[in-house]
Formats: structure tokens, sequence, C-alpha cells
């Protein structure tokens, strides 16, 4: 089924048009009307440069006319092979429908409501009928039936004509359209972006995602190195001012042979504060009991990093280098995952 986008706006067309695969677009005086459109011309030229195939409409009173506006269109600039010429179905359009496709135009005869319409369009040798689907439903009739009846019209007859489903208010429309048969679909902007989308579909693909980060994120890339070491002879002040600067809310601490000496937690302070520990922020690190934080070498997956937050129930994770701190894991910054 060729997918049409069925708009006049310059940039819905050109962001539809990164779709890479849609066949044309379709437009509709009332498009440009609504639009403000003065320079009907102008809009047509510039919108011919932007799709594959234009169908564009050319009325008249009589076929004279609508052949001459046909032309006159064409005359613009615009491929004749590219172009598509719509005119509403009446015994004029079937006519001039007739002599454009005898002069190798293309031809899309619209505002079908009926199958016997659609008959006089397929027997002019129209390229396309277009059946306005929404029109049809709002005044109650069956337009579903409708396109099912050109359908099947066109394939027991062998008519070229193809059957475009239009007027689309919804997604339910394009599965009907597809269901049915239809040879082409022209879609507003609004119903087409709702096309790819379901609740489902999202959730798999954000399921999708957590999993391959959960394998492919290393502490490497969690890593905060900058303001996380304290040498041990250094105050629990110094820790504090530190601590305030990374916004971390821990800092490690290294003996002189740069190892690790403990961690120290805004945590800590708290409880340290609570026991009355006198003069503490001027007390230095060497003075307060050595520990062994909950370390993860710089290599370690998102999800161990991951199990180790959960299983020893703490807010940082020290990252090793051949068992050498190197800096800090934040639960912060892993907190969206778990």
């Amino acid at each position: 089924m060729e997918l049409y986008l069925d708009s006049i706006k310059i940039e819905e067309v050109r962001e539809a048009n990164k779709l890479g695969f849609l066949t044309g677009l379709t437009t509709t005086p009332t498009f440009m009307h609504r639009e403000g459109i003065k320079d009907i011309d102008s809009a047509i030229v510039e919108l011919s440069k932007m799709v594959n195939v234009l169908h564009v409409e050319a009325l008249g009173d009589t076929s004279d006319m609508i052949v001459r506006e046909a032309q006159r269109i064409l005359d613009l600039g615009l491929d004749k092979k590219k172009t598509v010429f719509k005119t509403p179905i009446s015994m004029e359009g079937a006519k001039a429908c007739k002599r454009l496709i005898d002069k190798g135009i293309n031809v899309n005869l619209h505002l079908v409501y009926t199958l016997q319409q659609a008959y006089m369009g397929f027997c002019a040798g129209a390229t396309y009928v277009c059946i306005l689907i929404g029109r049809l439903q709002d005044q109650g009739h069956d337009a579903l039936n409708l396109v099912e009846q050109c359908v099947n019209a066109v394939e027991k007859y062998r008519y070229p004509t193809k059957i475009m489903f239009s007027s689309v208010r919804n997604t339910e429309h394009v599965k009907d359209a597809l269901n049915l048969g239809a040879h082409a679909c022209t879609i507003p902007w609004s119903v087409l972006k709702q096309l790819p989308q379901n609740h489902f579909t999202e959730l798999g693909i954000r399921q999708f995602v957590e999993h391959t980060e959960l394998m492919t994120i290393k502490a490497s890339d969690l890593i905060v190195t900058d303001k996380v070491f304290l040498n041990f002879n250094k105050t629990v002040l110094d820790g504090l001012m530190l601590m305030t600067d990374s916004k971390l809310g821990a800092v490690i601490i290294l003996n002189d042979k740069e190892d690790i000496y403990r961690i120290f937690t805004d945590g800590d302070l708290r409880r340290l504060l609570k026991s009355n520990n006198a003069d503490l922020l001027h007390r230095k690190f060497r003075e307060l009991q050595s520990n062994e934080p909950a370390s993860v070498e710089i290599n370690s997956s998102l999800s161990e990093i991951i199990d180790l937050f959960k299983t020893r129930e703490v807010d940082n994770l020290v990252v090793t280098d051949n068992k050498k701190p190197i800096g800090i894991v934040d639960i912060q910054d892993v907190l969206k995952w778990i």
C-alpha cells in the first residue's frame, strides 16, 4: 500500500520526508486556505521540489477548464511523471480525466461517495480513485464497505486504477485500509507519527535498553575522580570541605603509601557528632579508626555495582584499578537502574 502524507505544512513535509519511504504528498485547497497561503502557485512549486509525487488540485467547471488548469500548473515547472492532478468526480471531471490520461498525465478522481462514481473513474482510466472515509462516516455512511467494493471491482475487472483511502482520522483507519486492500493511503502527520507507537513496545524497548546498560556500562563510565582523596594527616574539617565541593558526601582517606586507610562519609560525620566527639572537626583522620570500604574494580559492570550497593547497603563505592583506589561511584548516579 502506497503511503502518502496529507498536508500542506512545509515543516511537516520536511519532517515526514526524513522517513525516506513516503510515496508522496497529497494537498487540498482547504489546507491551503486554512494555512493562509496566498500564492498557491509558489507553494505548489516549492512542494513539488520536496516530494517524490505531488497530488495537487486541478479545478474547473468544464473538462476544457480542468485540462487547461492541469497544463498551466505543469508549465510552472512540475514534472509530469511526478505530478497527479486531483479533480472531483463529475461528468466533466470524468471527461477531463480521460483526456489527461490520454496525454500521459496522472489523475486522482476524488470526492467519491459511491461505487457508481468510482466506476466512472475506472472507465476513465483514473490513476487513483480517492474515497474520503472520515467524511463518509461523519455522514453515517458505511465507508469501509465502499472501499471493499471498489477494491473488489478493480481486482475483478482488472482496472489499472488504484483505490486511495483518504480523510484518515486515526490509526484504526490505517489498519482498515490495510485490511481492505486499499492501494494507497494518505495520512495526516499527526496520525502518521502514531503508527509506530505502542505501549508494550515502549516497555519492551526500555527493558532491552536497561538490560543492555546493565551489561555494558562499567565502573569506568560512572567513576568520579576529582576531589575524592585526602591524606590521613588532614582533618575532619578538611574532609567536610572537600565533600561540600565534590557534592559526593564521601571522601577516600589515604595513608602515606597511597593505600586506602578508610572512607569517610557524611553519615560517619553525623554518627561521630552524635557520640559527642570532642573537637571532632579538628581531629586528624589517622586518629579515627580505619575501615575497609566496599569497592569495585574499574571494569566491574553496572549490574555488579548495583548488587554491591544493595548487599553492602552503602551510598558510595571505592573504585580500584589493580587494587589501587582511583575514584568513587556514587549511588545517585545509578538510581535510575535500581
